[in-house]
Protein backbone atom coordinates (compact mmCIF):
# COMPACT_ATOMS: atom_id res chain seq x y z
CA UNK A 1 0.00 0.00 0.00
CA UNK A 2 1.11 3.64 -0.63
CA UNK A 3 2.25 5.79 2.31
CA UNK A 4 -0.31 7.75 3.10
CA UNK A 5 0.98 11.67 4.05
CA UNK A 6 -1.12 14.00 6.53
CA UNK A 7 -1.97 17.29 5.74
CA UNK A 8 -2.53 20.17 7.10
CA UNK A 9 -4.54 23.37 5.05
CA UNK A 10 -3.56 26.81 6.66
CA UNK A 11 -6.80 29.02 5.18
CA UNK A 12 -9.86 28.06 4.01
CA UNK A 13 -10.96 31.48 1.78
CA UNK A 14 -11.01 31.24 -1.49
CA UNK A 15 -7.71 29.68 -2.46
CA UNK A 16 -8.20 26.80 0.75
CA UNK A 17 -11.40 26.47 -0.83
CA UNK A 18 -11.41 26.53 -4.20
CA UNK A 19 -7.78 25.52 -5.23
CA UNK A 20 -6.17 23.30 -2.39
CA UNK A 21 -8.84 21.23 -0.50
CA UNK A 22 -10.62 19.73 -3.52
CA UNK A 23 -7.37 18.26 -5.13
CA UNK A 24 -5.78 17.41 -1.90
CA UNK A 25 -8.54 14.76 -1.17
CA UNK A 26 -9.07 13.90 -4.91
CA UNK A 27 -5.15 12.49 -4.58
CA UNK A 28 -4.42 8.96 -3.35
CA UNK A 29 -2.13 8.55 -0.84
CA UNK A 30 -2.75 12.80 0.53
CA UNK A 31 -5.33 13.01 3.81
CA UNK A 32 -6.26 16.40 4.70
CA UNK A 33 -6.24 15.95 8.57
CA UNK A 34 -6.13 19.17 9.91
CA UNK A 35 -8.09 22.78 8.12
CA UNK A 36 -7.64 25.62 10.02
CA UNK A 37 -10.36 28.66 9.86
CA UNK A 38 -11.39 31.34 11.74
CA UNK A 39 -14.13 33.01 10.17
CA UNK A 40 -17.45 31.57 11.00
CA UNK A 41 -18.73 31.19 7.36
CA UNK A 42 -15.42 29.27 6.41
CA UNK A 43 -15.49 27.26 9.54
CA UNK A 44 -18.85 26.09 8.64
CA UNK A 45 -17.99 25.42 4.84
CA UNK A 46 -15.05 22.98 5.96
CA UNK A 47 -17.10 21.04 8.22
CA UNK A 48 -19.82 20.66 5.89
CA UNK A 49 -17.09 19.91 2.49
CA UNK A 50 -14.79 17.84 4.68
CA UNK A 51 -15.98 16.25 7.79
CA UNK A 52 -13.35 13.89 8.04
CA UNK A 53 -10.92 16.95 8.53
CA UNK A 54 -10.91 18.48 12.03
CA UNK A 55 -11.16 22.15 11.69
CA UNK A 56 -8.89 24.52 14.16
CA UNK A 57 -8.06 27.78 14.60
CA UNK A 58 -4.66 27.83 15.70
CA UNK A 59 -1.80 27.92 13.45
CA UNK A 60 0.18 25.68 16.22
CA UNK A 61 -2.33 23.02 16.18
CA UNK A 62 -1.42 22.17 12.81
CA UNK A 63 2.35 22.71 13.25
CA UNK A 64 2.83 21.12 16.67
CA UNK A 65 0.89 18.04 14.98
CA UNK A 66 3.84 15.39 14.52
CA UNK A 67 1.23 12.96 12.47
CA UNK A 68 0.97 16.00 9.92
CA UNK A 69 3.74 15.39 6.79
CA UNK A 70 2.96 18.59 4.60
CA UNK A 71 1.67 21.93 5.44
CA UNK A 72 -0.14 24.03 2.59
CA UNK A 73 0.06 27.68 2.83
CA UNK A 74 -3.25 29.15 1.41
CA UNK A 75 -3.34 32.29 3.33
CA UNK A 76 -3.35 35.97 2.61
CA UNK A 77 -0.10 36.76 0.20
CA UNK A 78 1.22 39.42 2.79
CA UNK A 79 1.60 36.10 5.66
CA UNK A 80 3.28 33.14 3.40
CA UNK A 81 6.40 33.64 3.99
CA UNK A 82 6.06 34.01 7.99
CA UNK A 83 3.62 30.87 7.56
CA UNK A 84 5.99 28.82 5.06
CA UNK A 85 9.04 29.67 7.70
CA UNK A 86 7.55 28.32 10.39
CA UNK A 87 5.96 25.39 9.08
CA UNK A 88 9.49 24.40 7.68
CA UNK A 89 11.29 25.31 11.23
CA UNK A 90 8.42 22.74 12.71
CA UNK A 91 9.78 20.01 10.10
CA UNK A 92 6.85 19.93 7.52
CA UNK A 93 7.45 19.92 3.74
CA UNK A 94 5.58 23.06 2.93
CA UNK A 95 3.29 23.81 -0.54
CA UNK A 96 2.69 28.18 -0.62
CA UNK A 97 0.15 29.05 -2.95
CA UNK A 98 1.53 31.63 -5.10
CA UNK A 99 3.29 34.17 -5.10
CA UNK A 100 5.93 32.18 -3.92
CA UNK A 101 6.30 35.36 -0.81
CA UNK A 102 6.25 39.18 -1.48
CA UNK A 103 10.08 39.57 -2.47
CA UNK A 104 12.87 38.12 -3.32
CA UNK A 105 14.57 37.85 -0.09
CA UNK A 106 12.08 36.28 1.54
CA UNK A 107 12.15 33.49 -1.24
CA UNK A 108 15.79 33.02 -0.71
CA UNK A 109 15.61 32.68 2.78
CA UNK A 110 13.33 30.10 2.75
CA UNK A 111 14.89 28.12 0.09
CA UNK A 112 18.27 27.96 2.42
CA UNK A 113 15.70 27.16 5.13
CA UNK A 114 14.83 24.02 3.40
CA UNK A 115 17.69 22.50 2.22
CA UNK A 116 18.84 23.30 5.94
CA UNK A 117 16.00 21.36 6.99
CA UNK A 118 15.78 18.66 4.42
CA UNK A 119 12.24 19.58 3.96
CA UNK A 120 10.49 19.72 0.54
CA UNK A 121 9.63 23.08 -0.77
CA UNK A 122 6.89 24.20 -3.37
CA UNK A 123 4.99 27.10 -4.84
CA UNK A 124 1.63 25.96 -5.99
CA UNK A 125 1.59 26.97 -10.11
CA UNK A 126 -1.45 25.35 -10.86
CA UNK A 127 -1.69 27.01 -14.02
CA UNK A 128 1.12 24.49 -15.71
CA UNK A 129 -1.57 21.88 -15.51
CA UNK A 130 -3.98 24.25 -17.14
CA UNK A 131 -5.39 22.75 -20.29
CA UNK A 132 -4.46 25.37 -22.70
CA UNK A 133 -0.91 25.78 -21.32
CA UNK A 134 -0.64 22.39 -21.91
CA UNK A 135 -1.25 22.20 -25.34
CA UNK A 136 1.07 25.26 -26.18
CA UNK A 137 3.37 23.44 -24.40
CA UNK A 138 3.21 20.45 -26.55
CA UNK A 139 3.27 23.73 -29.68
CA UNK A 140 6.25 24.61 -28.77
CA UNK A 141 7.64 21.34 -28.26
CA UNK A 142 6.75 19.81 -31.13
CA UNK A 143 8.05 22.85 -32.75
CA UNK A 144 5.06 22.98 -35.20
CA UNK A 145 5.54 26.39 -35.66
CA UNK A 146 9.38 26.93 -36.90
CA UNK A 147 11.37 29.21 -35.15
CA UNK A 148 9.36 30.84 -32.34
CA UNK A 149 9.70 34.43 -32.63
CA UNK A 150 6.94 36.06 -30.86
CA UNK A 151 4.54 34.52 -27.49
CA UNK A 152 1.76 36.51 -26.00
CA UNK A 153 -0.08 35.38 -23.03
CA UNK A 154 -3.12 37.72 -21.31
CA UNK A 155 -4.92 36.87 -17.91
CA UNK A 156 -7.21 39.42 -18.40
CA UNK A 157 -11.29 40.19 -16.33
CA UNK A 158 -13.23 43.01 -16.14
CA UNK A 159 -13.81 44.13 -12.84
CA UNK A 160 -14.46 48.10 -12.34
CA UNK A 161 -15.65 48.43 -9.19
CA UNK A 162 -13.51 47.99 -6.26
CA UNK A 163 -14.21 44.69 -4.20
CA UNK A 164 -14.97 45.65 -0.08
CA UNK A 165 -13.51 43.88 2.73
CA UNK A 166 -10.50 42.19 1.30
CA UNK A 167 -7.32 42.29 1.13
CA UNK A 168 -6.75 42.07 -2.36
CA UNK A 169 -7.63 45.05 -2.64
CA UNK A 170 -5.83 47.08 -0.09
CA UNK A 171 -2.42 48.19 -0.64
CA UNK A 172 -0.64 45.38 1.14
CA UNK A 173 2.64 43.51 0.57
CA UNK A 174 1.95 40.82 -2.38
CA UNK A 175 -1.50 42.32 -3.05
CA UNK A 176 -2.15 43.05 -6.65
CA UNK A 177 -2.03 42.08 -10.56
CA UNK A 178 1.50 41.74 -10.86
CA UNK A 179 1.61 39.06 -7.92
CA UNK A 180 -1.71 37.53 -8.39
CA UNK A 181 -2.19 36.56 -11.93
CA UNK A 182 1.42 37.91 -13.16
CA UNK A 183 3.18 35.11 -11.05
CA UNK A 184 1.19 32.19 -13.43
CA UNK A 185 2.04 34.29 -16.74
CA UNK A 186 5.81 34.40 -15.45
CA UNK A 187 6.07 30.90 -14.24
CA UNK A 188 4.40 29.68 -17.41
CA UNK A 189 7.08 31.85 -19.49
CA UNK A 190 9.81 30.58 -17.59
CA UNK A 191 8.60 27.50 -18.05
CA UNK A 192 8.71 27.06 -21.45
CA UNK A 193 11.99 29.41 -21.97
CA UNK A 194 14.02 29.95 -19.13
CA UNK A 195 15.04 33.21 -17.80
CA UNK A 196 15.49 36.04 -20.39
CA UNK A 197 18.29 38.34 -21.20
CA UNK A 198 16.51 41.38 -20.19
CA UNK A 199 12.78 43.00 -18.92
CA UNK A 200 10.69 45.44 -19.56
CA UNK A 201 7.40 46.70 -17.99
CA UNK A 202 4.67 49.01 -18.01
CA UNK A 203 2.53 48.80 -14.59
CA UNK A 204 -0.46 50.87 -13.44
CA UNK A 205 -3.29 51.98 -11.05
CA UNK A 206 -6.47 51.76 -13.96
CA UNK A 207 -9.57 51.79 -11.73
CA UNK A 208 -10.62 54.50 -10.02
CA UNK A 209 -9.58 54.68 -6.35
CA UNK A 210 -7.43 51.39 -6.82
CA UNK A 211 -5.14 50.77 -4.39
CA UNK A 212 -3.23 48.39 -6.34
CA UNK A 213 -1.48 47.00 -9.33
CA UNK A 214 -4.79 46.75 -11.47
CA UNK A 215 -2.75 46.43 -15.14
CA UNK A 216 0.82 45.11 -16.67
CA UNK A 217 2.37 44.47 -19.14
CA UNK A 218 5.80 42.59 -19.48
CA UNK A 219 8.04 42.55 -22.72
CA UNK A 220 10.77 39.48 -21.82
CA UNK A 221 13.55 39.43 -24.69
CA UNK A 222 15.24 36.34 -25.06
CA UNK A 223 17.97 35.95 -28.31
CA UNK A 224 15.23 35.59 -30.88
CA UNK A 225 12.19 35.76 -29.06
CA UNK A 226 10.00 37.93 -27.63
CA UNK A 227 7.53 37.41 -25.22
CA UNK A 228 4.70 39.49 -24.24
CA UNK A 229 2.42 39.05 -20.71
CA UNK A 230 -0.44 41.14 -19.92
CA UNK A 231 -3.09 41.27 -17.73
CA UNK A 232 -5.78 44.10 -16.41
CA UNK A 233 -9.01 44.34 -14.82
CA UNK A 234 -10.86 47.10 -17.50
CA UNK A 235 -11.26 44.25 -20.36
CA UNK A 236 -14.35 43.68 -20.91
CA UNK A 237 -14.35 42.27 -24.28
CA UNK A 238 -11.68 39.76 -24.18
CA UNK A 239 -8.87 38.51 -26.85
CA UNK A 240 -7.19 35.69 -27.44
CA UNK A 241 -5.66 34.07 -24.17
CA UNK A 242 -2.72 32.57 -26.30
CA UNK A 243 -0.82 33.89 -29.67
CA UNK A 244 2.11 32.51 -30.96
CA UNK A 245 4.04 33.37 -33.89
CA UNK A 246 6.69 31.56 -35.72
CA UNK A 247 8.62 31.03 -39.19
CA UNK A 248 5.74 28.52 -40.35
CA UNK A 249 2.78 29.97 -38.52
CA UNK A 250 0.61 30.46 -35.89
CA UNK A 251 -1.73 29.37 -32.74
CA UNK A 252 -4.13 31.51 -31.57
CA UNK A 253 -6.47 30.30 -28.34
CA UNK A 254 -9.38 32.03 -27.39
CA UNK A 255 -10.54 31.08 -23.77
CA UNK A 256 -9.85 29.62 -20.51
CA UNK A 257 -9.13 26.39 -18.79
CA UNK A 258 -12.42 25.31 -17.14
CA UNK A 259 -11.72 24.10 -14.00
CA UNK A 260 -11.87 27.05 -11.76
CA UNK A 261 -15.18 28.01 -13.08
CA UNK A 262 -16.16 24.50 -11.92
CA UNK A 263 -14.91 24.35 -8.85
CA UNK A 264 -16.68 27.57 -8.12
CA UNK A 265 -19.79 26.18 -8.83
CA UNK A 266 -19.32 23.38 -6.80
CA UNK A 267 -17.80 20.73 -9.27
CA UNK A 268 -14.36 18.99 -8.16
CA UNK A 269 -12.84 15.78 -9.36
CA UNK A 270 -13.88 13.44 -6.76
CA UNK A 271 -17.62 14.32 -8.25
CA UNK A 272 -17.07 14.81 -11.78
CA UNK A 273 -16.73 11.82 -13.81
CA UNK A 274 -15.07 14.17 -16.96
CA UNK A 275 -12.82 16.60 -15.63
CA UNK A 276 -10.82 19.57 -16.77
CA UNK A 277 -11.88 18.70 -20.78
CA UNK A 278 -12.43 21.85 -22.78
CA UNK A 279 -15.30 22.30 -25.25
CA UNK A 280 -15.10 22.41 -29.20
CA UNK A 281 -15.75 26.14 -29.71
CA UNK A 282 -12.40 27.06 -27.54
CA UNK A 283 -10.29 24.62 -28.77
CA UNK A 284 -7.12 27.03 -30.34
CA UNK A 285 -6.64 27.00 -34.39
CA UNK A 286 -3.21 26.64 -35.62
CA UNK A 287 -2.31 27.79 -39.08
CA UNK A 288 1.44 26.40 -40.07
CA UNK A 289 3.20 24.06 -42.38
CA UNK A 290 3.73 20.73 -41.86
CA UNK A 291 5.84 18.54 -44.25
CA UNK A 292 5.26 21.02 -46.77
CA UNK A 293 1.76 20.77 -46.09
CA UNK A 294 -0.40 23.79 -45.43
CA UNK A 295 -3.19 23.48 -42.11
CA UNK A 296 -5.16 25.45 -40.74
CA UNK A 297 -7.66 24.20 -38.47
CA UNK A 298 -8.44 23.85 -34.77
CA UNK A 299 -6.71 21.43 -32.29
CA UNK A 300 -8.17 19.56 -29.56
CA UNK A 301 -7.10 20.96 -26.41
CA UNK A 302 -5.21 18.99 -23.68
CA UNK A 303 -6.94 18.09 -20.73
CA UNK A 304 -6.19 19.85 -17.90
CA UNK A 305 -5.81 18.66 -14.03
CA UNK A 306 -4.67 20.25 -10.89
CA UNK A 307 -4.58 17.22 -9.21
CA UNK A 308 -1.50 16.54 -11.38
CA UNK A 309 0.61 19.40 -9.09
CA UNK A 310 -0.57 17.68 -5.98
CA UNK A 311 0.64 13.92 -7.45
CA UNK A 312 4.08 15.29 -8.11
CA UNK A 313 4.63 16.64 -4.85
CA UNK A 314 3.08 13.40 -2.89
CA UNK A 315 5.49 11.45 -4.96
CA UNK A 316 8.31 13.95 -4.66
CA UNK A 317 7.85 13.20 -0.49
CA UNK A 318 8.39 9.99 -1.37
CA UNK A 319 11.40 10.26 -3.26
CA UNK A 320 9.69 8.71 -6.66
CA UNK A 321 9.51 11.26 -8.59
CA UNK A 322 11.49 14.87 -9.63
CA UNK A 323 9.50 18.25 -8.29
CA UNK A 324 7.89 19.95 -11.31
CA UNK A 325 7.40 23.14 -9.70
CA UNK A 326 10.90 23.80 -7.76
CA UNK A 327 11.82 26.58 -5.54
CA UNK A 328 14.20 27.86 -7.55
CA UNK A 329 12.15 28.05 -10.41
CA UNK A 330 9.41 30.09 -8.21
CA UNK A 331 12.50 32.48 -6.67
CA UNK A 332 12.89 33.39 -10.34
CA UNK A 333 9.89 34.29 -10.78
CA UNK A 334 9.86 36.81 -7.98
CA UNK A 335 13.07 38.12 -9.06
CA UNK A 336 11.16 38.99 -12.23
CA UNK A 337 8.33 40.48 -10.35
CA UNK A 338 10.98 43.20 -8.94
CA UNK A 339 12.48 43.70 -11.71
CA UNK A 340 9.57 44.68 -13.20
CA UNK A 341 8.71 46.88 -10.89
CA UNK A 342 11.90 48.43 -11.15
CA UNK A 343 11.60 48.39 -14.82
CA UNK A 344 8.42 50.79 -14.65
CA UNK A 345 9.52 53.17 -12.11
CA UNK A 346 12.20 53.84 -14.05
CA UNK A 347 11.26 53.83 -17.49
CA UNK A 348 13.51 51.34 -19.23
CA UNK A 349 14.78 47.70 -20.11
CA UNK A 350 16.22 45.70 -17.34
CA UNK A 351 18.88 43.17 -17.00
CA UNK A 352 17.78 39.79 -15.92
CA UNK A 353 21.08 39.02 -14.17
Amino acid sequence: MNKEINVGLLGFGMAGRIFHAPFITAVPGLHLKKIRANREESIQLAETSYPEARIVSDTQEILSDEEIDLVVVATSNATHFSHAKAALQAGKHVLIDKPFTTTLAEADELIELAKTQQKLLTVFQNRRWDSDFKTVKKVVEHNVLGNLVEYEAHFDRFRNEIKPNTWKEEDLPGSGLLHDLGSHLIDQALYLFGNPEEIMADIRIQRLNSKIIDNFELILQYESLKVTLKAGMLVRELGPHFILLGEKGAFVKYGMDVQEDALKTGLTPSNTPVWGVEPEEIWGTLNTEIDGLHFKGRIESETGDYRGLYQNVYKAILGEEELVVKPGQARNTMKLIELALQSSKEKRTVKFS
